[in-house]
């Protein structure tokens, strides 16, 4: 709910909003209250995952190996990478429903790189699913949240890989909000999958439109459209065109 970054400490001109990085959960709380009001039939689930990212004395460490729920593990090396090793249980835990999901969206302040490709107005979007990612470019250009597609590229997949783990929770210095959804993705199995990083957008400095200044609520809107207007993804053997393997 607050990232200092931990061990991997955030430089002071970084920390000031870092009140914001609950934002992903925000959005989550916030659409699934909208949901019975606008008379979605879907079955929703909702899961919050929700933690500080302090320095302490129990503090995760460079080094840590953590094992998540279903027995993956992952070497921390930046413990500021911290948000994939918080959703990647909660992934976990929805693909465990007693009704499989038949689609699982993700939502979360994640990455500094998705800022860097796509500036201070569009979020990032990825998934093992094209049908997931049109339903959700279309419920972002009804909602006016701007979402582009980067790619899943698994080509990067082995810049993840540890000598002492199944996974580290970081790659290269390049890429970083497509290496941070394919870790995302090695929890989801075969679910079909889409993954929203708003680092971006979670607020804005000025009055803009129906953002205002502070906090902007990106992705409530989105999420309450995309669960309004959701259809199941057919099963299909097309290659998935924002899939590279």
């Amino acid at each position: 709910m607050f990232d200092s970054g931990g061990v991997s400490l955030k430089p002071a001109n970084s920390m000031g909003s870092m009140k914001m990085d609950m934002m992903g959960a925000g959005a989550v709380f916030a659409s699934m209250l909208s949901l019975r009001e606008l008379g979605v039939d879907s079955v929703v689930t909702g899961w919050l995952m929700c933690t500080d990212n302090m320095l302490s004395g129990t503090a995760t460490k460079i080094g840590d190996v953590l094992t998540f729920r279903g027995g993956k593990t992952a070497e921390v090396k930046n413990s500021d990478a911290e948000g994939r090793l918080v959703l990647a249980d909660g992934l976990v835990l929805a693909t465990e429903e007693e009704r499989r999901p038949d689609a699982i969206v993700d939502i979360a302040t994640l990455t500094g790189n998705a800022m860097a490709a796509l500036g201070l107005s569009t979020a990032a979007t990825l998934a093992n699913n094209d049908q997931v990612a049109e339903q959700l470019a279309a419920a972002a250009d009804l909602t006016d949240e701007r979402i582009w597609p980067l790619p899943l590229d698994h080509r990067y997949r082995d810049q993840l890989k540890s000598n002492v783990a199944d996974l580290s929770n970081i790659g290269g210095p390049y890429g970083g909000a497509i290496l941070a959804a394919l870790f995302l993705n090695e929890f989801v199995g075969d679910v079909p999958w889409g993954h929203l990083d708003i680092a971006a957008t979670m607020e804005t400095d000025r009055d803009d439109l129906w953002r205002s200044t502070g906090s902007t609520g990106f992705g409530a809107r989105l999420l309450s459209e995309f669960a309004a207007a959701f259809t199941a993804p057919v099963a299909t053997d097309a290659p998935q065109s924002s899939v590279i393997k």
